[in-house]
């Protein structure tokens, strides 16, 4: 049987045909549908680990155990498991251990563009890469394989072209794996520095084995066509290859580390001019040219962004944007937080009161834009508290009186809360504004530690922000409605001129878990409007500048109120 399926699906697919019984991840565009679609098969046992460091420890454990296991994430969460990865390279696996890895070229939500690829090379575990669905499911299914006859854990490297693509993927059984048997093992499972050394010779030895075993496996293909130009490539650019350079001879890789060299070679010799098409960093480039392999790569291409058909036209072929049909410059649409969005009411307030603001990953990153422009700093997850932190012991407690962290309440349970806990223990002043919209936003609203539910949507235990703040030993908390605008803004006030670390809860759900709460979109009088305009600076998109006035899309509006709140003249009301 056939389906449609997103390759992030197939992935999810793969594992479960291939006999996975445990997955752990923690959601990132473009990788959350791996787990959200392994979370629907009753064989896996499935969850949404705190972080990808715990995701990937869960994963070791369960490895270790005897089970066939997954761990997803997405690239910047590689680095945050990076810890437990360099060090299961040298241990191995009892059962396979394969780790997903989502890159997204062009960062469409992310904030760099990083290639996994390097992980794979400096942790000594080799890579795989599929270029469509059907590899996508077939290659997890090999990558389990592999992993259980090389004694490694295997990285399969995704990007947001293959995750959120679909096509064709046939379904197969599942296969009955059993659970391998535990067995002791101090020299190969404790890394102590005595035990390190003996498995480094191992993983050494293991990475010239896969090498060499690379030349004859199947996932890398050659097809001779006109042997005047040859290319190497792998993942989605292999697509945009066949489909620019349809006569073109090409070397698809499946394995990207490590390469299968002999196979490289002897397609090299057979091809006038070899070029080297990759997204990203020239690490096959690189590897080929230090083997003495003549090839062109990125004196050609960029390193930056994503790769596209027409990109290859221009880079080999020299065609322009005349000689190519369909190239046009579409209308941009930036991204801005949604009609009722819990944050804007924290943000107004921010911004009224002029504030330095230290910001984090989730949906309320979008303060940082207009026109709500509140957000000053955006680094990784959960570095707001710390940097907050360490502005105010850079500039002394008087700077502090006007910086605030803000990070959302998964983000502060994934990496804030050491943040936090850093800020008590080192006498610090920062004011830490957590908004807790009780999910996770800005990958689809999944669920976390602190909403009472697990990934299947079942009761789980709630982790009370308060009370965790409290054992922190945080003494100034408040928890308040960001649309009690002026509830918040005292409430603020307070804070920041509180002596010590203070906490603020900005405790209100996001409004597209439930859509029956919304109440009629609100409608403006005219007459009453005078124009000020104030409504606008919310930042919310149902609010629509019409010249002197404003007007209300009554398609967008949910009816929250807060633009109500800000008008003077009470121009805004509700539709009777």
């Amino acid at each position: 049987m056939n389906e449609l399926y997103l390759g992030n699906e197939a992935v999810a697919r793969g594992a479960w045909e291939a006999g996975c019984t445990v997955t752990s991840a923690y959601p990132g565009t473009p990788s959350t549908e791996i787990t959200e679609a392994v979370a629907k098969y009753d064989d896996i046992y499935s969850e949404w680990a705190p972080n990808e460091k715990v995701a990937l420890e869960v994963g070791i454990g369960a490895s270790f155990a005897g089970a066939r296991t997954m761990v997803c994430m997405k690239h910047v969460g590689l680095n945050v498991a990076a810890d437990p990865l360099f060090t299961a390279s040298y241990t191995g696996v009892n059962g396979g251990l394969v780790i997903v890895v989502a890159d997204d070229p062009g960062m469409h939500s992310s904030q760099n563009e990083q290639d996994s690829r390097y992980y794979a090379k400096a942790a000594h575990v080799p890579m795989l890469e599929p270029s469509s669905s059907q590899e996508a499911k077939e290659f997890t299914k090999l990558a389990f394989e592999l992993s259980e006859k090389y004694d490694t854990p295997v990285l399969v490297r995704l990007t947001t072209r293959v995750s959120h693509s679909r096509g064709i993927v046939e379904l197969l059984d599942r296969q009955t794996v059993e659970l391998k048997e535990y067995k002791k093992d101090v020299k190969k499972y404790v890394m102590m520095p005595g035990m390190a050394r003996g498995r480094h010779k191992i993983v050494e030895a293991r990475e010239i084995q896969l090498q060499k075993d690379s030349n004859s496996m199947d996932i890398n293909t050659v097809n001779i066509n006109d042997k005047k130009m040859g290319v190497i490539t792998s993942g989605l650019c292999y697509q945009y290859t066949k489909e620019a350079l349809p006569d073109a001879s090409v070397l698809k890789l499946g394995m990207v580390y490590p390469l299968p060299l002999k196979k490289i070679k002897d397609f090299a010799s057979k091809v006038d001019k070899l070029y080297v098409v990759e997204e990203l960093e020239p690490i096959i480039e690189e590897t080929l040219k230090a083997n003495g392999i003549d090839c062109i790569g990125k004196e050609i291409f960029t390193i930056q962004g994503e790769y596209s058909i027409n990109l290859l036209k221009k880079a080999i072929l020299g065609m322009d944007d005349q000689q190519i049909e369909g190239e046009k410059d579409l209308p941009i649409r930036p991204p801005i937080m949604c009609p009722g969005c819990p944050h804007r009411g924290a943000y107004f307030v921010m911004k009224k009161l002029k504030l330095i603001v230290n910001g984090d990953i989730g949906c309320y990153t979008l303060g940082a834009l207009a026109p709500v422009s509140s957000m000053d700093t955006c680094v990784c997850m959960g570095a707001s508290i710390g940097m907050a932190h360490g502005m105010e012991k850079a500039q002394g407690k008087d700077f502090s009186k006007k910086t605030v962290a803000i990070i959302g309440d998964s983000t502060f349970m994934h990496s804030g809360v050491t943040g936090l806990i850093n800020v008590v223990y080192n006498d610090g002043n920062s004011t830490v504004i957590i908004v807790d919209n009780r999910t996770t936003g800005m990958t689809g609203h999944q669920n976390n530690p602190t909403n009472g539910m697990n990934i299947k949507g079942d009761p789980a235990y709630a982790i009370d922000i308060e009370t965790l703040c409290k054992a922190i030993g945080v003494e100034f908390i408040k928890t308040i409605d960001p649309f009690d605008l002026d509830g918040f803004e005292s409430g603020l006030k307070e804070a920041l001129a509180y002596d010590g670390t203070s906490v603020i809860i900005s405790k209100r759900e996001c409004a597209l878990l439930d859509k029956s709460k919304w109440e009629k979109p609100l409608v403006i009088d005219s007459d009453v409007c005078i124009g000020c305009k104030r409504c606008l600076k919310l930042g919310c998109p149902a609010l629509v500048n019409d010249g002197n006035k404003v007007k209300i899309d009554k398609m967008l509006c949910v009816g929250c109120g807060l633009c109500m709140d800000v008008c003077p003249t009470g121009a805004i009301r509700r539709d009777v």
